[in-house]
């Protein structure tokens, strides 16, 4: 069974929640995702408080280290998906990252202009599960 490990901003906002939940239930479909909680709509932008930032950092790259897949969604800036996105490419994991091109935001260009990373600018959710459907049923990750 493939690993995913899905990045979204917690303590950037939870503004995206929702998409957050969609495109877990998405990877769900292929296997198994490690960061669940990233699309828990309990999670506010004070993180987890259950848990150490010590903790926290340690289960997270642990997570990484077991990935076959991150996927980002990178429309809300997050110090703490950049960094695991800059972990991710030192692991040599394949990386695909999600911009919503309504957002107020603009992509870092320490993201966009990385040619490590597959970024994929979309409209609407749909368009994000379509492309996951799509480059998962066809790639063997």
């Amino acid at each position: 069974m493939k690993n995913f490990y899905f990045a979204g901003a917690i303590r950037g906002g939870r503004a995206k929640v929702e998409e957050y939940a969609k495109i877990v239930r998405k990877l769900q479909e292929y296997g198994n995702v490690l960061t669940t909680h990233v699309a828990s709509a309990d999670l506010d932008n004070n993180g987890e408080k259950n848990l150490t930032k010590k903790e926290i950092y340690d289960r997270d790259m642990k997570w990484l280290n077991e990935s076959d897949l991150v996927v980002a969604e990178v429309s809300i800036p997050s110090l703490g998906v950049g960094y695991e996105l800059a972990a991710a490419e030192k692991l040599g994991k394949k990386v695909i990252c999600f911009f919503c091109k309504d957002s107020d935001k603009t992509l870092s260009a320490m993201i966009e202009g990385d040619e490590y990373f597959t970024v994929v600018y979309y409209n609407n959710i749909d368009e994000v599960l379509t492309y996951l459907e799509d480059y998962l049923s066809s790639n063997n990750v």
